[in-house]
């Protein structure tokens, strides 16, 4: 009964926080106004301004901020017990990511869709615009570089997700076309693409419970999920961050919209099969197909707390820094002043893709961890033969440096996956059914930062040139470095300069491996150490930037500085400690760019605390009349 009581007090508490306290910020702070003109409509081109339907918005936002955050972190964080991790989930993800992806929101709707970095350049100072636009701009490069190894790397795990993963491409499309152009209702469209998604992962999964599964046709897929999933993964980051160039210079209804909505479909469907599974199991008892043991009871085979696991860092700072998506993310900030603020039609609406989509990542977030935390226990007889429990947990998590993030994902896959066995579906479509829920939630995340980093790049771009005198532009000598950057801040300039730049770094080999076609394609690995702390740190900063907005308007500013102090401070931590260890092991690359990080920091608060007395109740200057987006 522990697991029952854990999932629904989760459950009942992140909706009181949604009717109580996002309420309280919908109509009370920021007083949402649904006769507002939002950018949508103010400078609709049909191509990154469009008015979408509510759901839509809702499902691009919530697979674009959740990936495989809310998976890997939780799945990792749980080391030091399942009862701190949970805590700071539901906690956090109520009052600070709720609140922070929600304020971000509203603030770009009334600021004609820009970006955070843009915002804030109007609200503090034009050096802060710089300084924020190149930390946008490195915590995506990582981004970009990483996620198509992630993708990879759960290819070759779950081979039986690939089919289903490039099927939702042309799905997408076609339920683009029919509700943007011919204005279709949602409702036909989204059951026959939900059908076809899961078909194509029976159909994938080698049509598992059928005669086909052994015969011909099972065996073709299986050998074809096979050869595909051994390709090099400099190919597949090659492949994938192709497909982003294409999803980011296209009219944002035609593909990006779409996949994610018919994604979120799938995956919110998925959840809930998980949760059924997960009662069954509790309540009835497992009827795992593939485990060669009889499953123990379910309960929470890992500990409520442990404060020193083998070779773990500190709880603290490093369980807020861990648990970054499904808590409060920096990258969300990107986000809902990136994509999702040129695609709202009403401001009221920010309330449910805002506060409600991390409150959902959120719920995921509880899932992970009573997944890895008591699913895995029911048994893994591929990896682990023989074992359950508690003993199969201890073994899996006996020190942190063994459960890597791809050890983490497949924790979870196959936790998940022992829930919707009890269910009475098979092991290997139960296993792509979650490997296809990870996958779709790295690809979507990928395409949207590939188009983030285009809107990033473009304003770094035109911040740039409207820094050089216009006496001296027409310089031929000046005019080298102007014609670039006016290349740039063009969608396909800045979309090539994203994705050949990480594309780059990916080609770099990991730390400690040498060059070779087997291992060119991992370099994101190189600065992903640094990736959770200057993740934070962009949450801090985007919360300096709300801070300032409720100050100029003499709102109550507490909402925003309290939370901005605290994730100004965690992520600082642990750059310097981890600074630390890096000087002893020789990464003197880390070393050098935690340093900038910090400086930046640094230099960010100080330029906001010399503001910050002189601005209360006096607006900041009325935005240009001009689409901050160009082609």
């Amino acid at each position: 009964m522990t697991i029952i009581l854990i999932i629904f007090s989760a459950a009942v508490s992140l909706v009181c926080g949604y009717f109580l306290y996002g309420r309280w910020l919908g109509t009370k702070l920021f007083s949402l106004n649904a006769m507002f003109v939002v950018p949508s409509i103010e400078f609709r081109d049909e191509h990154d301004f469009v008015p979408t339907p509510t759901p839509i918005v809702f499902g691009h936002h919530f697979t674009s901020i959740a990936g495989t955050g809310p998976i890997v972190g939780p799945a990792l964080a749980i080391m030091w017990g399942w009862g701190p991790a949970l805590i700071w989930v539901i906690l956090g993800s109520i009052f600070i990511g709720g609140m922070h992806d929600m304020a971000v929101l509203v603030v770009s709707l009334r600021n004609r869709g820009m970006t955070i970095g843009e915002i804030a350049g109007r609200l503090l100072n034009p050096r802060v615009r710089l300084l924020f636009l190149v930390l946008l701009l490195f915590a995506l490069w990582v981004v970009l570089a990483i996620f198509g190894w992630v993708i990879a790397n759960v290819f070759v795990q779950f081979p039986e997700a690939i089919l289903p993963v490039f099927f939702q491409i042309p799905i997408a499309i076609l339920i683009g076309t029919q509700v943007h152009r011919k204005g279709r209702s949602l409702r036909g469209p989204s059951i026959v693409a939900l059908v076809c998604m899961y078909a194509t992962v029976w159909l994938g999964a080698g049509c598992p419970g059928t005669a086909w599964t052994g015969g011909s046709l099972g065996a073709a897929i299986q050998e074809m999920n096979f050869f595909i999933a051994a390709w090099p993964i400099w190919l597949w980051v090659a492949i994938l961050l192709s497909y982003c160039y294409v999803a980011s210079v296209l009219p944002v209804w035609v593909l990006l919209q779409p996949r994610d909505f018919i994604n979120s479909l799938q995956l919110i469907s998925s959840l809930g099969l998980v949760v059924v599974g997960l009662f069954v199991t509790a309540v009835v008892g497992s009827s795992s197909i593939s485990s060669g043991v009889e499953p123990p009871a379910l309960t929470m085979f890992a500990p409520f707390l442990d404060l020193h696991p083998l070779n773990a860092p500190p709880i603290f700072p490093f369980l807020f820094v861990t648990i970054g998506c499904g808590a409060v993310s920096g990258f969300h900030c990107l986000v809902s002043s990136g994509t999702s603020s040129k695609q709202l039609r009403c401001e009221t609406d920010a309330r449910v893709v805002g506060y409600g989509s991390m409150l959902l990542e959120g719920f995921l977030a509880v899932l992970v961890i009573i997944a890895v935390g008591a699913g895995i226990g029911l048994g893994w007889p591929e990896e682990y033969p023989g074992l359950s429990g508690t003993q199969l947990w201890q073994v899996l998590y006996a020190d942190w440096k063994g459960v890597t993030g791809g050890k983490a994902i497949a924790a979870f896959v196959v936790g998940s996956g022992n829930f919707l066995e009890s269910l009475g579906i098979h092991a290997t479509m139960s296993r792509a059914i979650i490997g296809v829920l990870v996958a779709s939630f790295a690809g979507t995340t990928l395409d949207t930062a590939t188009r983030l980093q285009r809107y990033v790049v473009q304003e770094l771009a035109r911040t740039l040139l409207n820094s050089v005198p216009a006496s001296l532009k027409v310089s031929s000598s000046v005019s080298l470095v102007t014609q670039p950057l006016n290349w740039l801040t063009t969608a396909h300039g800045a979309t090539l300069f994203a994705v050949t730049t990480a594309f780059g770094l990916a080609m770099v080999p990991a730390p400690g491996k040498s060059w070779s076609l087997e291992t060119i394609g991992t370099g994101g690995l190189i600065l992903w150490p640094l990736f959770g702390a200057t993740n934070q740190l962009l949450a801090g900063l985007s919360l300096l930037v709300v801070s300032f907005y409720l100050r100029r308007r003499q709102l109550p500013t507490w909402i925003a500085s309290i939370p901005m102090v605290f994730m100004l401070a965690i992520p600082a931590w642990a750059l310097i400690y981890n600074i630390d260890a890096w000087l002893s092991g020789g990464s003197f690359g880390l070393v050098t760019i935690a340093m900038i990080m910090l400086a930046i920091e640094l230099w960010l608060i100080i330029e906001g605390l010399l503001l910050w007395g002189r601005i209360r109740g006096i607006l900041e200057p009325p935005a240009e009349p001009s689409s901050p987006i160009s082609r």
